[in-house]
């Protein structure tokens, strides 16, 4: 199958965890009693495995810095994707990802939305203007959430093929799939 496929990356705001506090708390204990009823064992059981999963994808995962409510950083990404497009707004999120993930980063800080904005190539003066309206685009965003959230998505990722949520899992192997021309089982 050698025709050229292409796609365009949409991304919608979702909030897995709307009730957590914009100032946030330690990533490392948030999960251990969160996730794993603050079981020593079983917190290092999920860092082996991540921190495996993420040396295969070239990822150095990082599980300390904090977890916080992202409702800043979903209405940063809808502002830049409306904007300036979809292209802004894949580098943007790469960004922010990088950040929390590998770089213990506030998921939504001005710090952390100005270095997306510079690793984005987002103007600087307008991206500090943007980020410090802690309204505008607030009620958009809010909107696109309660959106998602009737559109049957409660998790991330979750990839919306034909306007019906699917699994992220589910997604990847129809794309794998398509790309190799199998049939997986």
């Amino acid at each position: 199958m050698s025709e050229h496929v292409s796609f365009t990356v949409k991304f919608f705001p979702y909030q897995l965890y709307p009730e957590a506090s914009k100032e946030g708390e330690d990533k490392y204990d948030w999960y251990k009693r969160t996730k794993y009823n603050n079981s020593d064992d079983k917190m290092q059981k999920y860092i082996t495995l991540m921190t495996t999963y993420g040396k295969d994808a070239g990822i150095d995962f990082d599980f300390s810095g904090t977890v916080a409510n992202t409702l800043d950083a979903h209405r940063f990404i809808q502002h830049y994707q409306e904007e300036l497009g979809a292209e802004t707004a894949d580098k943007v999120v790469n960004s922010l990802y990088t950040q929390y993930f590998t770089h213990r980063a506030h998921p939504s800080t001005s710090e952390t939305l100005l270095k997306a904005a510079t690793d984005a190539g987002i103007d600087m003066a307008t991206a500090e203007i943007f980020v410090g309206d802690e309204y505008r685009g607030l009620p958009e965003t809010k909107m696109l959430i309660r959106e998602q959230a009737s559109n049957g998505v409660d998790s991330v990722s979750t990839f919306l093929v034909f306007k019906s949520p699917a699994p992220s899992l589910i997604v990847m192997d129809l794309l794998l799939r398509f790309i190799l021309g199998t049939q997986r089982s």
